[in-house]
């Protein structure tokens, strides 16, 4: 067989293979969303300034603006301009539940990728990477985790926070008593009022939290971070196409540089309700990965 005639071969081969590729049936939640024509968002009351909600009126933030390119994408591949987008309330505790049983369709929020909960949903690419510290009043002395030995701390329920907050507690014997809460914004109230002296979370959310209060500097987050955690978008397990098309989604914005635009409007000026800046610099961690899209947890 000369040369010429197996360069022809081959070219009509690749030719076959991409038809037959692009001929594959959608599978998983793409299929759904394209026999419903709808997708559902999972989004959060209070988790400021990732996803929360504006007066009663609509969703905002910075993993809102995120999971609303992915829905973009969506609409193009699936050829669905008029394609309707759902948005349903969630705490931290029914998240995966709702998830899992096809409530939901996704959810940009505020969580965290870690090994365990791999074993229940599948997760994008990373959008954020935090510590976990702790929100105090100035005038309280509080510096350090030792600080918090025999006093009231609140965290959120259902969170990895919770998680190393019971543990830290039984490991080292220091006597707290945990109050746990529905969301973010109601654990800023306990703390707020006095019934508790600091709230443990990650830190970009207690500065959000920090954000809202009637006097942002009276409050300070402290204490030597207790984990490195990675959020990224939440997924059902075992849809790989949804997956690909989020995660080139999210690469996409890290590459051409839009994600630090996001990042400038959400972390570093004013947003709403109150109008004030966070002011929440862009760590080496965030630097790093806007260079690496992955999805890797930190745990």
């Amino acid at each position: 067989m000369s040369f010429a005639k197996l360069a022809s071969l081959m070219v009509a081969a690749g030719i076959l293979s991409g038809a037959a590729q692009a001929a594959e049936p959608l599978t998983g939640t793409l299929q759904k969303i394209k026999d419903t024509g709808v997708i559902t968002l999972g989004v959060r009351d209070s988790s400021i300034p990732f996803n929360y909600n504006l007066g009663g009126v609509r969703q905002v933030g910075y993993s809102y603006d995120i999971n609303t390119k992915i829905v973009e994408a969506i609409k193009e591949q699936l050829k669905l301009p008029t394609l309707q987008v759902k948005e349903i309330p969630i705490t931290a505790q029914n998240r995966i539940t709702l998830l899992q049983n096809g409530t939901i369709d996704i959810e940009c929020g505020s969580t965290t990728n870690n090994l365990d909960r791999q074993k229940q949903v599948s997760f994008t690419n990373t959008i954020f990477i935090i510590g976990t510290r702790m929100l105090v009043n100035k005038s309280s002395g509080i510096k350090d985790w030792a600080d918090l030995k025999g006093k009231n701390v609140v965290t959120t329920a259902g969170t990895t926070s919770e998680r190393l907050l019971r543990k830290m507690n039984d490991e080292q014997q220091m006597g707290m008593n945990i109050i746990s809460t529905k969301d973010h914004g109601q654990s800023f109230l306990t703390l707020e009022s006095g019934r508790a002296v600091a709230f443990m979370m990650d830190d970009a959310l207690l500065f959000g939290e920090r954000a809202k209060a009637r006097n942002m500097n009276d409050w300070i987050v402290v204490g030597k971070p207790q984990s490195r955690e990675a959020y990224g978008c939440m997924l059902r397990k075992d849809d790989a196409p949804f997956k690909k098309l989020s995660d080139n989604v999210i690469a996409g914005l890290m590459k051409d540089g839009e994600i630090k635009t996001m990042y400038t409007k959400w972390f570093q000026a004013a947003v709403p309700p109150k109008g004030l800046n966070l002011d929440f610099p862009l760590s080496e961690d965030m630097k790093a990965l806007f260079k690496t899209p992955n999805d890797k947890a930190l745990d």
